[in-house]
Order: structure tokens, then C-alpha cells, then sequence
């Protein structure tokens, strides 16, 4: 792809920006008085996908006792001040890609943000958000790679001096 190219469905792609759909779960709890069913994020795909964005999620697959839906219209982004997270989020085991819901009154998650950011997935969790956690596809982990080898510089580690022991309880005087 170039810098700057257009998506089937006229969505700019640029180094910074992907169109994304979410992929969540609704299943069905039996013999449970108190919650009848449970949301789970599936999977996050890269690029805009058949069909317009809508405020509705489209169900793709009914089964007896789930349904899964899939939520189109979003993207990631890179931002430069959240290098350092990419980078860290690419040096774990599994990384991750993070879908950030607002709860719906009927009770629905609906995904507002897809973001590679831990550290602002965790923003979001704290501000009692809800916040699931899917593995990165291929496509965003090679993006936030190149993303985090244009942008992001490590902090040079300083040593500390070594104080003896009179300096460190008197402090050195």
C-alpha cells in the first residue's frame, strides 16, 4: 500500500490510521437468576469490510445459544505519545489489540476504540470503562512496528552514583 491510498470503501489508509470491524459474542446463560448473558470480544479484522458503518452492529452467525455480531466504522490510531506502549505491548509474549465498549442501556457493549495502547486501554478501564483484550492481527502488529521504529526513542538509562554509607546516612555531609 502506498502512504496514501483508499480502501474499497473510500476509507483513507495512512501509516497512522487503519479501518478496523470488531467481531464480539453474545451468548446465552442458563440456570443463572441473576445474568442471562455474557459479551466476549472475538477479534479485531484490519480494513473497512462489506457494508456501511452503522450505530447498530450487524449479527454475522446465530447459533442455539450465542450470536455473533460484528461492529464496522472503526479504526486504530498511532499517536506519537504512545509510542513507548506500542513498543511495549510488542515485546510481550501475545500482544494485544484493545476494544474499548460503552455500555448501551439495553445492556449491549458497543466499541467506540480499538487502540495497541495498554497504557490507554488502562486509562479507559480505570474510568470504568469496559475494555477487552484480543490478539493483534498481523496487519496492525507489522503498522505499530513500523510505527514504533519511526517515533519512538528509548530513554538512555542513567547510572546512579553510588553513595557509601556515611553519605547515605547522613546524607552526605
Amino acid at each position: 500500500r502506498t502512504a496514501m491510498s483508499t480502501a474499497s470503501q473510500g476509507f483513507p489508509i495512512s501509516p497512522e490510521r487503519f479501518p478496523v470491524r470488531v467481531l464480539m459474542e453474545r451468548r446465552s446463560l442458563r440456570g443463572n437468576p441473576w445474568v442471562q448473558e455474557t459479551w466476549h470480544a472475538l477479534g479485531v479484522m484490519v480494513g473497512a469490510g462489506q457494508g456501511a458503518a452503522s450505530d447498530h452492529p450487524a449479527a454475522v452467525v446465530r447459533g442455539p445459544d450465542s450470536t455473533q455480531f460484528m461492529w464496522r466504522g472503526l479504526s486504530v490510531q498511532f499517536h506519537p505519545d504512545e509510542a513507548e506502549s506500542y513498543y511495549h505491548n510488542l515485546t510481550v509474549e501475545q500482544p494485544a489489540c484493545y476494544v474499548v465498549t460503552h455500555t448501551r442501556r439495553d445492556g449491549t457493549p458497543e466499541p467506540f476504540l480499538v487502540t495497541v495502547s495498554f497504557d490507554a486501554a488502562q486509562a479507559y478501564l480505570e474510568g470504568d470503562e469496559t475494555v477487552y483484550s484480543v490478539p493483534l492481527p498481523p496487519e496492525l502488529y507489522r503498522a505499530a512496528e513500523t510505527y514504533v521504529l519511526a517515533h519512538y526513542v528509548p530513554e538512555k538509562k542513567h547510572k546512579r552514583k553510588l553513595l557509601s554509607a556515611k553519605e547515605t546516612f547522613h546524607g552526605g555531609h
